[in-house]
């Protein structure tokens, strides 16, 4: 008898949750968007400020956006600057960040870009954390 209680109260619960999925898709597509849904404000404007600030910093040092893997380091590279979502698709069909690499503050650029990605992802697994209670 007490399973079937809980039961309907884990299966109450969540349905109380809706789509918990939600702040980690927005989270990945737009920084810091996962932490506004849940009500993160100032944790998700810091992470927001930051992600922008070293995507648009790296652009600003001519940094490279890898967009194919003829070996192991660019797709690492590749899945790093993925990871930067909408500002990644955005700024290929611009045509930014298309260059090769010429001058050394570039290659700084190009990894400036690749640690927002990253920084990104890890942003966007937090706010799904807190979505789903695994985190306070």
């Amino acid at each position: 008898m007490g399973t079937a209680a809980n039961k309907s109260a884990a299966a109450g619960q969540t349905s109380k949750q809706g789509f918990v999925y939600l702040p980690l898709i927005a989270g990945w597509l737009v920084p810091g968007a996962g932490h506004f849904l849940i009500g993160k404000w100032v944790r998700g404007l810091l992470l927001a400020g930051a992600i922008i600030a070293l995507f648009a910093l790296g652009l600003a040092m001519d940094g490279k956006l890898y967009t194919s893997a003829q070996d192991i380091l660019e797709l690492l590279g590749m899945v790093g600057d993925l990871g930067n979502g909408l500002m990644f698709f955005v700024t290929r069909s611009l045509g930014l960040g298309g260059d090769p690499v010429r001058f050394t503050t570039a290659d700084y650029g190009t990894k400036f870009i690749v640690v927002a990605g990253l920084l990104n992802v890890i942003a966007a697994v937090d706010a799904h954390n807190l979505r789903t209670g695994r985190k306070f």
